[in-house]
């Protein structure tokens, strides 16, 4: 009986929210590797928000093209590789790298590809998590960027997504006080009381975004991890300390934007307060993960670090699992496990 490959397609260009139907599960017969590929049975999907912005027509940039229709979502993934041709990724390996959502990917080594040799004291899943990308985010842009000082006031938002779980956690091990933004009561109280957030602004409280933040950090803000641009983005330049540290990770809030980007303001506030402002890709830093992975890993084994996941279950769920952590829907990074 020959072997099915089921995928999730991209059907066709998202109007301003994705729906299910920008998706298409379509399953076909497993292809054949040739030299130099080797093929990998897949594990784990990861959903990251940031993919969103490529599934729009002309979206390509120096990073990434545009998604093409009708092929697989891109994604990251974790998986075996079952069948080689390539000496470097011998069978039995277990790799992450880009690829798509699918059962199976064939692959070259190119496209972020790494072998992982994993702790057997660690799940397997954290290769993916605080040890994957979420967690190199993380860790260099706090680390290279955000220089953390003790005493520092630490600022982020989407603090209860994938990559705000654990770059607050490593910023308060790093001496800072932390301060997550989220959406709602049920997510603020969990990073107080499960993340260990020092203070938490809901801003879909009825309380003014901006009065909440001046509360939180009365002298400015040291460091600020930006996962969502646009509005939020202007408040919190607003209101920064001297010789503040910007850390430019993502922009959730314009990734679905009609109409395009929308213009960030009170860029004045980086000249008076003397503060600096970068973008950072997690791929920036390959040669040093080995750094962030000796460093997570000895928060996770010594218990000072929860690294949460929102799980899903089969590659067909990956379309509305990607739809429902846009909306906000999760806790933590999420994952498809296959």
């Amino acid at each position: 009986m020959t072997e099915m490959n089921t995928r999730v397609l991209l059907a066709r260009r998202p109007a301003e929210h994705l729906v299910a139907n920008d998706f298409e599960v379509h399953s076909q017969p497993l292809g054949s590797i040739k030299d130099g590929e080797f093929m990998i049975k897949n594990i784990y999907l990861s959903l990251d928000a940031g993919f969103r912005q490529w599934m729009n027509d002309g979206s390509g940039d120096n990073y990434l093209a545009s998604m093409p229709l009708g092929e697989p979502v891109q994604s990251i993934i974790m998986g075996r590789v079952i069948e080689s041709r390539n000496a470097e990724y011998p069978e039995g390996s277990i790799v992450m790298g880009r690829t798509a959502w699918e059962q199976y990917s064939i692959a070259d080594g190119s496209d972020l590809m790494s072998i992982i040799e994993p702790d057997p004291a660690l799940e397997l899943h954290e290769y993916l998590c605080s040890l994957g990308p979420s967690g190199m985010t993380a860790y260099f842009g706090i680390m290279d960027i955000g220089q953390p000082k003790s005493g520092d006031v630490f600022v982020i938002n989407a603090a209860a997504g994938g990559i705000g779980c654990i770059a607050g956690q490593i910023a308060k091990a790093e001496g800072c006080s932390t301060v997550g933004i989220a959406g709602g009561t049920a997510k603020c109280n969990w990073l107080l009381d499960t993340l260990g957030y020092d203070q938490v602004i809901d801003y879909k409280s009825s309380v003014p975004f901006d009065e909440q933040l001046h509360k939180a950090a009365p002298a400015g803000m040291d460091i600020v991890y930006d996962n969502v641009g646009g509005a939020m983005l202007s408040s919190m330049l607003s209101q920064l300390a001297e010789n503040s540290r910007i850390i430019l990770c993502g922009a959730v809030s314009q990734y679905e934007r009609e109409g395009g980007h929308e213009p960030v303001g009170n860029m004045w506030e980086l000249i008076t307060k003397r503060a600096r402002a970068e973008g950072f890709m997690f791929s920036d830093y390959v040669d040093r993960y080995p750094e962030a992975v000796e460093y997570i890993t000895a928060m996770l084994k010594s218990d000072s670090l929860v690294s949460p996941v929102n799980w899903s279950e089969g590659v067909e769920s990956a379309g509305q699992a990607f739809i429902d952590m846009l909306a906000g829907n999760n806790l933590g990074k999420c994952l498809i496990k296959l």
